[in-house]
């Protein structure tokens, strides 16, 4: 959803160079007000590789205190050249990349080829179907063990979380919740299998929403990443490992400007290409 503002924000700074200089200095003091507030916030550890903007180092960061990680399932991949797993991939994971648009799916086809390591499809995802697809997935993969879920829907997210947690349980969790609301707020939009994202307010879930909604399903929020769009939850065995803050204080306010911040040149599925068929040989 946050793609959709990239070409408004920031609306003063038209020349690009200036404009990555500002969205640079807003990340620095952002990070530097949550380091005196929050020493041990995992969004502090945030980089950009493929991700929208910082969610890439979050991750990897995450994994670095729980340690491992080799399978993932992302909802909402897009085509691959901006998600929350392709960085993983080329760190030798494998996984599943799921989009509603077919015209996505076909680039990652076109580009990557066939692989063992990631299996890309088209599929809208509703709570009725997410069970069966997944039970595929899984089995495709080979495994009921996934490490890494990430869910971005632009609408019926917390219901289909829901369901597919009754598939499998990942270690980490990553959704895209709704920064209009701050905790305690709890909103959800009303459960619709047909519901398209009409560009307005009325989309996913609030923060506070998901938090207590995988509360009583064995995840604890450790936090959220800096541009207000993505929230990380950890299964409860690993949370002695993360310093936990109250919801209220991780949650991080809309800054969909931020999703502008460029990492390296145009992004691009090449990389991806030759590290699944170097791992084939």
């Amino acid at each position: 959803m946050a793609k959709v503002f990239r070409k408004l924000f920031p609306k003063h700074v038209t020349d690009p160079i200036l404009q990555q200089s500002a969205l640079s200095q807003e990340i620095a003091r952002v990070r530097a007000e949550i380091r005196r507030d929050m020493p041990d916030n995992l969004l502090l550890a945030g980089y950009k590789v493929y991700s929208q903007t910082d969610e890439d180092g979050i991750i990897a960061a995450i994994f670095e205190r729980i340690g491992g990680g080799k399978t993932f399932i992302e909802i909402g991949s897009g085509n691959g050249t901006e998600n929350n797993t392709h960085a993983l991939l080329l760190r030798g994971w494998r996984g599943v990349w799921v989009d509603g648009r077919g015209d996505r799916i076909a680039f990652v086809h076109s580009e990557v080829g066939p692989s063992p390591d990631l299996i890309a499809e088209q599929a809208f995802v509703t709570r009725e179907n997410v069970p069966s697809l997944a039970a595929q997935w899984l089995e495709r993969l080979g495994t009921r063990d996934i490490d890494f879920f990430s869910l971005d829907i632009d609408g019926n997210d917390l219901p289909v979380l829901q369901a597919a947690l009754g598939v499998f349980r990942p270690r980490v969790i990553c959704v895209e919740y709704n920064a209009k609301f701050p905790p305690p707020l709890e909103v959800s939009v009303e459960y619709d299998p047909g519901h398209v994202w009409s560009g307005d307010d009325y989309h996913g879930a609030s923060l506070a929403a998901f938090a207590s909604a995988l509360a009583p399903l064995g995840y604890t929020l450790v936090t959220c990443n800096v541009s207000g769009v993505n929230a990380f939850f950890v299964a409860d065995a690993f949370a002695a490992r993360f310093t936990l803050y109250e919801p209220a204080r991780l949650f991080q306010p809309s800054r969909f400007h931020l999703c502008s911040l460029q990492s390296g040149h145009s992004p691009s599925l090449r990389f991806l290409r030759h590290a699944l068929r170097k791992r084939q040989r």
